[in-house]
């Protein structure tokens, strides 16, 4: 067999496409970019917080700058900054200086990452930043770097090693700087008082944002399409009601119009297993009584998860008086998107 030779950290066979070293490759790959994540932990200090209180303070925008694998780093450090309640933006280095460092005003605050400290396109406009007095923040590897010395707050995000087998492609040090800038936007959301609400205005395209925006009077069938009838009302009649509504249920009201009960499909097999005459059975004999509702302002996300776990595939919906103003089934919530 074929001794194994070393490369960087680790041991494989010559053999190319070796299963076993493909999954202990990729299994030193995590286990190394998660040690450098959980290194971070001690290093969430006074110099974090302080950087928090810059950017909080901060009543412009805050501008992310990387070069290269830094910088796509940075466009989702910005992204989340930005969807989690602080504006900000990502600026090019390298275009910065040939006009974009117009886009930084008085009022923003900075955010430079590099992880050797010494990024040239980074370290050619710190003097304009400067002049501009706008608070520099740094996430470095080297906090004895350029950067982190001329910077406001510098921020270790040093890595003991890569998880690339050659020492070379930005791995774990990427990996530690995204966390690290995760950490700062949850830090800054949370001081910021972000709520559900504000999230999802932002996101309103997506599934986040219709669970979240969505509310049960957005989805419910209203009016002469809510399936309801009178107590007393027989049993045939009230299956005749259920099928031109479609929606496998109806309420059952008394002369106010209050909600009383409910006769839902399961309740027409339960009374057919127990041999009822359709066309001699009253619904009130039947129906379940106490039924589960919603109110027209919760969240259509609420009523899915209480027809989950409830077992249940419709709920009606009732105002402050306990009358049916409403009703929705799982059929609704899916094509509204919710589930």
């Amino acid at each position: 067999m074929t001794e194994p030779r070393k490369l960087g950290a680790y041991k494989y066979p010559v053999a190319p496409g070796e299963p076993a070293r493909i999954r202990t490759l990729g299994r030193a790959v995590i286990e190394t970019e998660a040690a450098a994540v959980a290194a971070l932990a001690d290093r969430i200090d006074d110099r974090f917080v302080e950087a928090c209180r810059y950017l909080l303070a901060c009543p412009g925008r805050i501008v992310v700058l990387g070069m290269g694998k830094s910088g796509h780093v940075g466009g989702k450090i910005a992204a989340t900054l930005a969807s989690t309640g602080s504006p900000a933006f990502f600026v090019h280095p390298g275009e910065a200086s040939h006009g974009d460092l117009g886009m930084i005003t008085p009022q923003d605050a900075v955010l430079a990452l590099s992880n050797s400290g010494e990024t040239a396109e980074i370290l050619t406009i710190l003097p304009i930043i400067k002049r501009l007095g706008v608070p520099l923040i740094a996430l470095t590897g080297r906090p004895g770097s350029t950067l982190a010395r001329e910077a406001n707050v510098s921020i270790d995000v040093s890595v003991a090693a890569e998880a690339c087998p050659l020492g070379l492609a930005p791995t774990s040090s990427t990996t530690a700087t995204l966390a690290m800038g995760d950490a700062l936007a949850v830090a800054l959301l949370e001081a910021r008082g972000f709520t559900a609400d504000d999230f999802a205005r932002s996101h309103p395209a997506g599934t986040l944002g219709r669970r979240l925006l969505l509310h049960v009077a957005d989805v419910m069938h209203r009016g002469e399409h809510i399936p309801k009838v009178a107590l007393g009302t027989s049993l045939l009649a009230t299956l005749e009601e259920m099928s031109r509504k479609g929606l496998g249920m109806s309420a059952v009201v008394d002369g106010a119009d209050r909600l009383v009960g409910i006769f839902t499909d399961g309740d027409l097999r339960r009374a057919l297993d127990q041999g009822i005459d359709v066309h001699g059975t009253v619904v009130d004999q039947v129906m379940t009584r106490g039924c589960v509702t919603v109110a027209a302002p919760d969240l259509a996300a609420s009523a899915l998860h209480l027809m989950e776990s409830r077992s249940i595939n419709g709920l009606l919906v009732v105002d402050d008086e306990g009358r049916p103003v409403g009703a929705l089934n799982m059929h609704d919530l899916l094509r509204a998107g919710v589930v």
